[in-house]
C-alpha cells in the first residue's frame, strides 16, 4: 500500500458519495463510543439507517475489546489496534462483516481516566485486503478532523470501480492508493443462490493453479506462520478438523490476535469453500453464544470456529472438543511484532537463520521436560488459562495426516530482527500457504472426475442433449477409492486409515455446498462449451446426413433455443453477443427446415410466429 503521512482532508476536494456505488463495498460506516454510565453508543453511521436495531446492538458489543481480555495491557497514552468480527444477519446465511479500528486514549484529565472510540467499517463482503489498509487511513484520519473525515473517504470509495474477485485492483483514496487482490470467486458466497459467472473461468478446483500469486482463497493475507509459530506442529490436526467442520474454540489475549488466528484458520483450507460458521471474534452479547450456551452435557456443538477473548468462554464452553491458544498477552499493537512471539517453535538460542530446525523442535517436543509439560496440560486442560496464558491445543481428535517436516524445514527463522523477521514471515507464509494448498487440491482431487465436461465431438450436432455429468454416490466413491488408492502426494503424507478421513469430510458440512457449486460450475461450462460449438458448426453439413426423425429432433430442439434467446432479451439479460447467437439459431432453424418433408414444411409454416423465423427463402436452398 501507498499512503502519504500528509493524507488531509480538503473542502475544495470533498466529493459527494453516491450510495449506491458506495453499497458495492461498504454497507456503511459506524462511530461507536464506549460510555461508562451508558455502554456501547452509536454515535454516527453513514450512510443513516443502514442497520436495524438488533444489528446496531449487534456491532455495538462487537466493536470493543471485551473488559475482560484487556486487563493485561499496559497503561498508554493512547492503544489503537486492528480487528475484525462477522455476525448473521438472517436466516438465510448472509452476514455482515465489521472491520474495526479501536482507539484507548488513558488520560487522567478525563473522566474516570480515559474513552475508548471505535471506526467500524460494515461490509457483506469479506475483503479484509481492502479494509485492513482503509481502516490504517480513516481510523487516524477520524481522531484528527472527525465525522467529515467519514464522507470524505466514502466519496472515493463510492469512485471505485466495482469488485472483481480474483483480480489485483488499484483502488484510488485521495493521495494513496491501495493495490489489493481480492479473494476468488469459488471462495465468496453466492449471491441470490446463482452462480457466479465468473467461476468458470477461475481455477477449477481441484485442480494446483499454475499462477501463485493469485490468492485461492479467503484471507490470503493472514499471518499464518506469525500467528501459528508456536504450533506449528499442530497446523496439519487444524487443517483436518476445519476440513470435516469439528467446532473449534480459539482463544486469544487480544481481539486482533484472536480474528487473525480464525481468518489464518479459515485460508487453510483453501480452495475448498469454507461452509462453516466462523466468527473472528465472538463475545458473550452475541445472540448465538446463548443458543450454545444452552446446549447440554452430550449435544453436539455446530460446526463453528469461534475466536474469542473472554476467559468465561472456558467455563461456559467447557464441552467445546477442540480448543486452541494462541498469542502472547504483554502485546498492545494492532500488528503482532514478530519478535514479542512465542519462540515455542525456534531453535534454542534464536541464531540459525537458514531454518528452523524442525528436526531440533521435534527432539524438544518429545524430550522428558517437554513429555512432563505436555502431559501437565493435557490433564489441567484449557481451564489452566485462567492462571497463565499458554499456547496449545486441547483435542482428543487423531489426527491421520502427518506434520510434513520437509515443509517445516524450509522455513527460515531470522533471530530477534524484528525488521528481517518480519519480511522472513513474508517467505513463511508462502511455504505454508503453498503446502496447505497443494495437501487440499490433492485431497479434492478424487472428485474431479464428477466435474468432467464433455463437448460435441466434430461433425456431431450441437443440438442432441449433452450427457449428463457422472452421478455420485458416497458409498461408492469410498469403495473405489479405498481399491484405487489415493495417490502418491497424499499416501506419504496420511496414516493407512485416510479412508476416514474422506469419510468424515463427505459427512461433515463443507462437502455438499462444495460439491454442488462445483457441479454447477461444471454444467455451467458444459453449457457454454455447447453453445460456442453451435455457433461454429455448419448445420447444412451435418443435415444432409439426418434422417427425417433426427431432423425434427433437431428442429424442436433449435425452436427451444430460440425462444430462450428471446426471453432472455425481453428480460434485459441478454449478453452482448446474443444477436449474432439468435441469428445463428435462425440459420440452423431454417437448415433443418429445408431438408423435413413438403407436407411437414407446411404445417410448421401454419404458425405465423414459427414462419417469421423461416422466412429467408435463401436459406431453404
Amino acid at each position: 500500500m501507498s499512503r502519504s503521512p500528509s493524507f488531509s482532508v480538503k473542502p475544495e476536494l470533498t466529493i459527494k458519495p453516491d450510495l449506491a456505488s458506495l453499497s458495492r463495498w461498504v454497507h456503511s460506516f459506524c462511530i461507536m463510543r464506549f460510555d461508562l454510565e451508558q455502554g456501547q453508543i452509536l454515535e454516527e453511521s453513514y450512510p443513516p439507517n443502514r442497520l436495524s436495531q438488533e444489528e446496531e446492538i449487534e456491532v455495538s458489543f462487537n466493536s470493543f475489546p471485551d473488559s475482560v481480555s484487556q486487563k493485561q495491557h499496559n497503561r498508554s497514552s493512547i492503544h489503537d489496534c486492528i480487528f475484525f468480527f462477522r455476525f448473521r444477519r438472517d436466516d438465510n446465511n448472509n452476514y455482515l462483516y465489521g472491520y474495526v479500528f479501536n482507539r484507548q486514549r488513558h488520560d487522567e484529565r478525563l473522566k474516570r481516566g480515559g474513552e475508548q472510540k471505535s471506526v467500524v467499517i460494515l461490509s457483506h463482503a469479506p475483503y479484509s485486503s481492502v479494509f485492513r489498509p482503509l481502516l490504517q487511513i480513516i481510523g487516524p484520519l477520524y481522531f484528527d478532523v472527525g465525522n467529515k473525515a467519514i464522507e470524505h473517504v466514502a466519496g472515493f470509495v463510492s469512485l471505485w470501480p466495482p469488485p472483481v474477485p480474483g483480480k489485483l485492483m488499484e483502488l484510488p483514496i485521495g493521495n494513496a492508493t491501495l493495490k489489493v487482490n481480492l479473494p476468488p470467486p469459488h471462495s465468496l458466497p453466492l449471491e441470490n443462490n446463482g452462480v457466479l459467472y465468473e467461476e468458470s473461468a477461475s481455477s477449477m478446483a481441484p485442480l494446483l493453479p499454475t499462477n501463485q500469486s493469485v490468492p485461492q482463497g479467503l484471507f490470503h493475507d493472514a499471518d499464518l506462520f506469525g500467528v501459528y509459530r508456536g504450533l506449528l506442529l499442530q497446523l496439519w490436526t487444524l487443517w483436518e478438523l476445519l476440513l470435516i467442520g469439528e467446532p473449534i474454540l480459539i482463544i486469544a489475549p487480544t481481539p486482533p490476535q484472536c480474528s487473525e488466528a480464525v481468518a489464518c484458520l479459515v485460508s487453510l483450507v483453501a480452495p475448498l469453500f469454507c461452509s462453516v460458521d466462523f466468527r473472528p471474534y465472538f463475545t458473550i452479547h452475541d445472540p448465538g453464544f446463548a443458543r450454545l450456551n444452552s446446549l447440554r452435557e452430550g449435544d453436539a456443538f455446530p460446526p463453528m470456529v469461534l475466536g474469542v477473548t473472554n476467559l468465561f468462554f472456558l467455563k461456559a464452553l467447557r464441552n467445546m472438543p477442540h480448543v486452541v491458544s494462541v498469542g502472547t498477552p504483554s502485546l498492545n499493537s494492532n500488528r503482532v511484532p514478530f519478535s514479542s512471539r512465542s519462540s515455542a517453535g525456534r531453535l534454542p538460542g534464536g541464531k540459525s537463520s537458514e531454518g528452523l530446525g524442525v528436526q531440533q523442535l521435534s527432539l524438544r517436543r518429545f524430550s522428558p521436560t517437554n513429555l512432563l509439560n505436555a502431559v501437565k496440560l493435557r490433564r489441567d486442560g484449557p481451564l489452566c488459562l485462567m492462571t497463565e496464558h499458554k499456547e496449545a491445543v486441547w483435542t482428543s481428535y487423531a489426527a491421520i495426516t502427518k506434520p510434513d517436516t520437509s515443509v517445516l524445514n524450509r522455513l527460515v527463522d531470522a533471530g530477534m530482527s524484528p525488521r528481517v523477521e518480519e519480511s522472513m514471515s513474508v517467505v513463511n507464509n508462502e511455504i505454508l500457504r503453498r503446502h496447505f494448498l497443494e495437501l487440499t487440491t490433492n485431497f479434492l482431487a478424487p472428485f474431479g472426475p464428477y466435474f468432467q465436461v464433455n463437448a460435441p465431438s466434430d461433425g456431431s450436432s450441437p443440438y442432441v442433449a449433452p450427457p449428463p455429468l457422472p452421478s455420485f454416490s458416497a458409498d461408492e466413491f469410498l469403495s473405489n477409492l479405498s481399491a484405487r488408492g489415493v495417490g502418491k502426494f497424499l499416501s506419504k503424507r496420511m496414516k493407512s486409515n485416510w479412508p476416514d478421513l474422506y469419510r468424515r469430510f463427505l459427512q461433515g458440512p463443507n462437502f455438499v455446498p462444495w460439491f454442488q457449486r462445483r457441479r454447477a460450475v461444471a454444467e455451467q461450462e458444459q453449457r457454454r462449451l455447447w453453445k460456442v460449438a453451435r455457433m461454429r458448426t455448419d448445420m447444412r453439413l451435418i443435415t444432409s446426413q439426418m434422417n427425417e426423425l433426427e431432423a425434427v429432433d433437431s428442429f424442436d430442439a433449435i425452436e427451444k433455443y430460440i425462444n430462450e434467446e428471446v426471453k432472455l432479451r425481453e428480460s434485459g439479460g441478454g449478453s452482448a453477443d446474443s444477436e449474432a447467437s439468435f441469428e445463428k439459431l435462425k440459420k440452423d432453424l431454417q437448415a433443418v427446415f429445408s431438408v423435413l418433408p413438403r407436407d411437414m414444411q407446411e404445417l410448421l409454416l401454419s404458425n405465423p410466429q414459427r414462419a417469421s423465423l423461416l422466412q429467408d427463402p435463401s436459406e431453404l436452398q
